[in-house]
């Protein structure tokens, strides 16, 4: 199997273990990958040791974001998604000084 380096968030799946994992961090001064696979564990692996895996790049899972622990609902989308709708609710209001209110 041909050597593939790895990308920070990029998707793979360890043929081996048959487990998707997503790059997260890469360590140039130490030459280690730290990966999450979908459950949220983290591991390191060396480059020696990344060579030696069978990883395809994959797809990112349906619910990728379960591995981080956040949902829709605890997450500042909903609040985003409504800022975004209405670019004038970002604006503060503000009076400059000397100006009428009325």
């Amino acid at each position: 199997m041909a050597f593939r380096a790895p990308e920070i968030g990029g998707w793979y799946i360890d043929l081996q273990l048959n487990q998707h994992f997503e790059v997260v961090a890469f360590d140039d001064h130490e030459r280690t990958i730290e990966i999450q696979y979908v459950d949220g564990e983290l591991s390191e692996v060396d480059m020696e040791g990344w060579r030696q895996m069978s990883v395809e790049s994959a797809a990112a899972p349906e619910d990728w974001s379960a591995s981080y622990e956040v949902s829709r609902e605890d997450g500042p989308f909903e609040e985003m998604s409504n800022s975004m709708n209405d670019p004038l609710a970002t604006l503060e209001s503000e009076l400059f000084e000397g100006s009428d209110p009325f």
